[in-house]
């Protein structure tokens, strides 16, 4: 499975951006799909997943209420609408794909084995 990350940029604080994430390659058995950033001298973390249908959807504390994940799996595509955007949001973002089911398991990063290339987004204040 190969995974290919767009929509970057540089914006504004409080302003949106939408990041996609593309999959191709052998995507029948991908389930669970994921984002999670990476600041500058800190660890990758956690941001959003969602499950193969779409029905669940998990959020880490920081971007509750202002991003939200959703999919599009005729299209292998999964999406993340940032809206309210702070400064601290800026970082590299990469899109993950896996095929466990185990919701418990859907924030830990080393449970995923497929890895996009990152997009940067940067906030200005």
């Amino acid at each position: 499975v190969q995974l290919q990350a767009f929509g970057g940029g540089l914006v504004q604080a409080g302003t949106s951006l939408r990041l996609s994430c593309v999959a191709s390659g052998r995507t029948v058995g991908v389930y669970r799909m994921g984002w999670f950033r990476q600041a500058p001298g800190k660890e990758r973390e956690f941001v959003a997943a969602i499950s193969r249908t779409g029905s669940r959807t998990y959020y880490s504390d920081s971007v509750e209420g202002r991003f939200t994940i959703s999919r599009d799996n005729p299209k292998n595509t999964v999406y993340l609408q940032m809206n309210s955007l702070k400064p601290e949001d800026t970082a590299v973002y990469y899109c993950a794909a896996d095929g466990d089911i185990r919701p418990e398991t859907i924030r830990t990063m080393r449970t995923y084995h497929y890895w996009g290339q990152g997009t940067q987004v940067t906030v200005s204040s």
